[in-house]
């Protein structure tokens, strides 16, 4: 996965704090992340280990690019 600004390399905690919507979108899918208390998972590790179907995946990365690159970011 491929995220701007390397956002994938940033803990899921540290995601969730600067880019709450984020959050929305993983919830979408079905990936709790917003609840978790350890928080240390990497974005681009939260996506692929929770065993969605490529095409998840893609929507996934695709959503969050978007919504970045209408942030401005």
């Amino acid at each position: 996965m491929e995220f701007k600004d390397q956002l994938g390399d940033w803990a899921i905690q540290d995601v969730m704090k600067s880019y709450p919507e984020i959050g929305e979108i993983l919830g979408r899918f079905d990936i709790g992340c917003v609840t978790c208390k350890v928080g240390i998972c990497l974005l681009k590790d939260v996506v692929s280990i929770h065993g969605l179907s490529p095409e998840d995946e893609v929507k996934i990365e695709r959503e969050i690019n978007d919504y970045l690159t209408k942030k401005g970011e």
